[in-house]
C-alpha cells in the first residue's frame, strides 16, 4: 500500500474494523517512513461461477436449484432440511474450491448424487433415475444392484 503523502510502500496497520453496510474492512494505516496516517478499505471480490448446461447454455450457479432438486428426491423421507442444507453447503464449497469459474452441470449432478447416496438410498435412486434418465427398468435394476453390492 503506497502512502498518499510520500509514496512509500511500507506501512503498518494500526486498526481494523468491519464495515457491515458495504461488506468490507476499514484499515487505518501508518506510513513507516513519514508516520502519516491514512485509511484503506478492503472488499471481497465476488466472481460468479458459471454452470454449463447440457445444451451448451451458460447460467450462474444457483444453490436453490440444487436444494430444490434434493428436496424433491427426499420427499417423504426421514431427512431434515438441516441435513440437506449442509449437503448443499458442501457441494457449493467444493465447486468454489475447484478454482474453476465454469463447471459443467453434469459435474454438479454427480456431486449431488454422491451426497444423496450418503444421506438416503431411496432419495439417491430417485434423483439418479431422473438425473441419469433411466430409459427402462433394467437400468433402474442395474443401479439398485450397485447399491446392494456395495453393502
Amino acid at each position: 500500500m503506497h502512502c498518499i503523502k510520500c509514496g512509500c510502500e511500507e506501512s503498518k496497520v494500526v486498526d481494523s474494523r468491519t464495515v457491515e453496510e458495504t461488506n468490507s474492512i476499514r484499515r487505518r494505516r501508518e506510513c513507516l517512513n513519514c508516520k502519516n496516517r491514512f485509511t484503506t478499505y478492503e472488499k471481497i471480490e465476488y466472481t460468479p461461477i458459471i454452470v454449463i448446461k447440457k445444451n451448451g447454455l451458460r447460467q450462474e450457479f444457483n444453490r436453490e436449484k440444487i436444494l430444490n432438486g434434493m428436496l424433491r428426491a427426499c420427499e417423504k423421507r426421514p431427512i431434515s432440511i438441516e441435513e440437506l442444507e449442509k449437503a448443499v453447503d458442501d457441494i457449493e464449497m467444493e465447486v468454489n474450491n475447484s478454482m474453476n469459474r465454469e463447471i459443467e452441470a453434469k459435474e454438479i449432478g454427480e456431486l449431488v448424487i454422491k451426497k444423496l447416496r450418503d444421506l438416503d438410498e431411496i432419495a439417491y435412486v430417485r434423483f439418479a433415475s431422473v438425473y441419469r434418465q433411466f430409459k427402462d427398468i433394467s437400468e433402474f435394476k442395474e443401479e439398485l444392484n450397485k447399491i446392494l453390492n456395495n453393502k
